[in-house]
């Protein structure tokens, strides 16, 4: 037992050692501060100083609790201060409550007062600020009053002027009465605007527009009664002064004589028409600069409505000198029939110019449209008795060598001559569809009149030369696509009849027809070589002339297909020919191949495939 407790004792004793020995004292900051004041009270290791050790520390505690309570009771002292100190303040509180309580009481109906005075304080300063924002906005001042009534146009006329209108029409909008007065001042005042407007409109010579007078114009286009006045008495002083410009430029010329007067070229139809439209062309737009000047400010009109009307009323004046002189030209008996086309043309692109600057409806327009109808009706009336004329006396009798006549050549170079003039110009394509028919319709009558004297074949010719020098003619305008196709029909039609007269000579010349009869006609009648025609002697003289004519194709020509006068139509009608031989060579070569119809050397007898025969015909 005794061995067993003592294992025990060991064990604790072990167990706290290492307690000790694994604590970590050097770590744990309280441990240290304990040690370090342990320090202070133990000096010394006796035995008499670790006795005094606890009496010592309880001294040392003693000491901190009395000062801490010498301490403690200074606050407290401080604290009890402090609290008789709030409730003396707490009783002057509520004694000033109890004051202030009284003298509300006393003095809130003058509280009262006083915010009724400040409400109406402020809003007669406000009706102060809005009185003086009317009468500064709906009031002219004194001067301004003055500078209206005196009637002077100026810049401060138009100021006050825009001023007035701008009260005007603000009073319209509030509709007070008190305003109307100043709205009857401001009619009035437009009264006077348009007389001087008007008048300055009529004194205008020099193509400069016042800035007053634009200002004018700006300030009356909400009067459209009053600045329709002033625009017709502007239009009407600018016709007169057109007028006026225009005769001078054709009697008197430029200033010192440079350019030179219009009617010095009078003997010159082309350039006289010319130069007058010409000048009119440079005139009007600066009618038009200066209208856009003068509508410049113009904001609630159609401006460009109003100067295209203005400019057909100034240049309603020069319609009938012009139109006077150009039809004076244009009825003369002398005029050439190329002039008169040059001159429609003329007439025709400055139409449509000043179609664009006046208007469609305006004078101008429609006096030139007048000049250019009857130029068009006396060109095609000159044209028609010219062609009338050479139809008769030289398209009657075709030449021998099947050539156009003479007068055909005439009239389709005269043809050629209009329509070169029609390339450089925009012309309708109705009329010109008109002059084309105006000579081709007549003249392919009269060829094909002249022609019916004649054979079948040369008619063909005569024909096809014709037409080719006629498409020749018109082919490089694109307008007449149609005649062009009507005239390829006819040409077509006649070089089928021309084939057809060469074939028949090349199949009578070869003596096809029989051989061309007996292949037709061959079915129940047994082997070729049996047939009379058929036999190998009767073939080798076709195969003769046969070579002959591979060899030389042209001496078999007809004589009037030299005469075509078109390249392309005499390779065509050659060409059609000889397929035409060459269709019948082809079965008489299958039929001599032909084991069936017992020829002993076929290809002795008929040696050229038809392939060949082709490669040497319609390639060469």
């Amino acid at each position: 037992m005794a061995s067993t407790e003592d294992q025990e004792k060991t064990s604790n004793i072990s167990k706290r050692v290492n307690k000790v020995l694994e604590s970590r004292i050097e770590s744990d900051k309280d441990a240290l501060m304990a040690l370090k004041e342990l320090n202070s009270y133990f000096h010394e290791n006796t035995i008499q100083s670790r006795r005094n050790l606890r009496s010592n520390i309880e001294k040392r505690s003693l000491s901190i609790n009395e000062n801490f309570l010498s301490a403690f009771r200074k606050v407290k002292e401080r604290l009890d201060a402090i609290y008789e100190d709030v409730i003396e303040m707490n009783f002057a509180v509520q004694s000033m409550s109890q004051q202030l309580v009284a003298t509300k009481a006393q003095t809130n109906q003058l509280i009262e007062q006083t915010t009724k005075l400040q409400a109406e304080n402020e809003k007669l300063t406000l009706e102060e600020k809005i009185a003086s924002a009317m009468i500064n906005t709906f009031q002219l001042t004194e001067s301004e009053v003055t500078s209206l009534r005196e009637g002077d146009i100026n810049e401060e006329f138009f100021r006050v002027l825009e001023r007035a209108a701008t009260i005007h029409n603000d009073c319209r909008s509030l509709m007070q009465s008190g305003h109307q007065v100043i709205a009857i001042e401001i009619m009035e005042q437009m009264a006077v605007l348009y007389r001087w407007a008007q008048t300055n409109c009529k004194s205008i010579e020099s193509p400069t527009i016042s800035n007053l007078l634009t200002k004018a114009m700006a300030k009356m286009q909400d009067r459209p009664v009053l600045f329709k006045y002033v625009i017709s008495a502007y239009c009407t002083h600018r016709r007169s002064v057109l007028v006026r410009i225009f005769v001078d430029a054709l009697t008197k010329g430029g200033p010192g004589g440079t350019p030179r007067p219009i009617e010095m070229s009078a003997h010159d139809p082309q350039r006289y028409i010319s130069d007058m439209l010409a000048f009119l062309h440079q005139t009007v737009p600066c009618e038009r600069e200066n209208l856009a000047v003068l509508l410049s400010a113009c904001q609630t009109i159609d401006v460009g409505e109003e100067i295209q009307e203005a400019l057909a009323t100034i240049s309603e004046g020069v319609v009938t000198p012009l139109k006077v002189r150009i039809e004076q030209i244009i009825f003369s008996p002398e005029i050439q029939l190329k002039t008169l086309y040059i001159i429609t043309n003329l007439l025709s692109f400055y139409r449509e110019t000043f179609a664009q600057e006046v208007g469609e409806k305006s004078g101008l327009t429609r006096g030139l449209a007048d000049c250019e109808t009857n130029s068009c009706d006396t060109l095609l009336e000159k044209l028609g008795v010219i062609v009338r004329k050479e139809i008769m006396e030289r398209v009657s009798l075709p030449p021998k060598d099947l050539s156009p006549s003479p007068g055909v050549d005439y009239l389709l170079s005269l043809l050629r001559d209009l329509l070169s003039v029609a390339r450089v110009s925009n012309y309708h394509h109705e009329f010109l569809n008109k002059l084309v028919s105006s000579v081709l319709d007549p003249l392919l009558e009269g060829v094909n009149v002249s022609a019916s004297r004649l054979t079948t074949t040369d008619m063909a010719v005569y024909l096809l030369n014709c037409l080719h020098l006629m498409q020749t003619t018109v082919t490089l305008y694109e307008f007449i696509d149609d005649r062009l196709e009507r005239l390829q029909a006819q040409c077509d039609a006649q070089i089928d009849t021309l084939t057809s007269e060469q074939a028949s000579s090349l199949v009578a010349n070869l003596n096809l027809g029989p051989i061309y009869m007996i292949l037709e006609e061959q079915g129940s009648t047994g082997p070729l070589t049996h047939i009379p025609g058929m036999q190998p002697s009767s073939l080798a003289n076709f195969i003769s002339k046969f070579d002959s004519f591979v060899s030389m194709p042209e001496l078999l020509l007809l004589p009037q297909v030299h005469c075509l006068l078109s390249g392309v139509h005499r390779w065509t009608v050659q060409r059609r020919a000889t397929e035409v031989i060459l269709a019948i060579y082809k079965k008489v070569y299958s039929s001599v191949h032909d084991p069936a119809n017992l020829y002993d050397s076929p290809q002795t007898l008929v040696p050229r495939t038809p392939q060949e025969v082709a490669d040497l015909l319609l390639h060469n």
